[in-house]
């Protein structure tokens, strides 16, 4: 009976890993999400991410899709330097997240 516990509780945990973990999207299928007008513009949501910080820049860019949801991750540096997450919904351009990274 407790190896079929620990089975089971094993199997639950590498389920719920392998559900949370987020899947990179590349380019290729980006441009044809884009195109298919399944995602907006990738310079729209970056717009979107660079109006949360006055003058800031974007130094990376990533399309994932996490639990179903297409989320496009931009890290930010403003104009004093600082480093910023922040994450659009690729579909809605909503910001998800803007945190400081530290």
């Amino acid at each position: 009976m407790k190896t079929l516990i620990a089975l089971s509780a094993a199997a639950s945990l590498a389920m719920v890993t392998s559900l949370a973990q987020a899947r990179d999207i590349g380019l290729d299928e980006a441009l044809q999400l884009q195109s298919a007008g399944k995602i907006k513009p990738v310079a729209e949501l970056t717009a979107a991410a660079l109006s949360q910080h006055a003058g800031g820049k974007a130094e990376y860019t990533e399309l994932e899709e996490e639990l179903g949801r297409l989320i496009y991750q931009v890290e930010v540096r403003d104009a004093q330097g600082v480093k910023w997450d922040v994450d659009v919904d690729a579909v809605s351009g909503q910001i998800l997240k803007n945190k400081r990274d530290d």
